[in-house]
């Protein structure tokens, strides 16, 4: 079982930045691939990152590419996300996921294992 918190969410002006971090206890994520989704009111929830173990390559949604960063730090076990430029539209509950077998269907909710409690994000025009 692996536990995952996510933080660094709040209240930001369009244009702004923030950096969620999302830090595993009870196991390593090392061998994990590491993704975050996001859910707005009233929609569901859609994937903006994920970033694999072996090479560290990264995916996003094509709406946050060049402003959003995943990364991951195996030493702290913790992976961010680092988001700048941020619009109205990014307005969300952010999630962190970790799948723990393969690298394959990393935009789909159904393909990861264990997800954190979500971190709320709300960008104002």
């Amino acid at each position: 079982q692996v536990q995952l918190v996510e933080s660094g969410g709040g209240l930001v002006q369009a244009g702004g930045s923030l950096r969620l971090s999302c830090a595993a206890s009870t196991r390593t994520i090392s061998t994990y691939t590491m993704g975050w989704f996001r859910q707005a009111p009233g929609k569901e929830r859609e994937f903006v990152a994920a970033i694999t173990v072996s090479t560290s390559t990264t995916y996003y949604i094509g709406s946050v590419k060049g402003r959003f960063t995943i990364s991951r730090d195996n030493a702290k076990n913790t992976v961010y996300l680092q988001m700048n430029s941020l619009k109205p539209e990014d307005t969300a509950v952010y999630y962190c996921a970790a799948k723990v077998i393969g690298q394959n269907r990393l935009g789909s909710t159904e393909s990861f294992d264990y997800w954190g409690q979500g971190t709320q994000v709300t960008v104002s025009s």
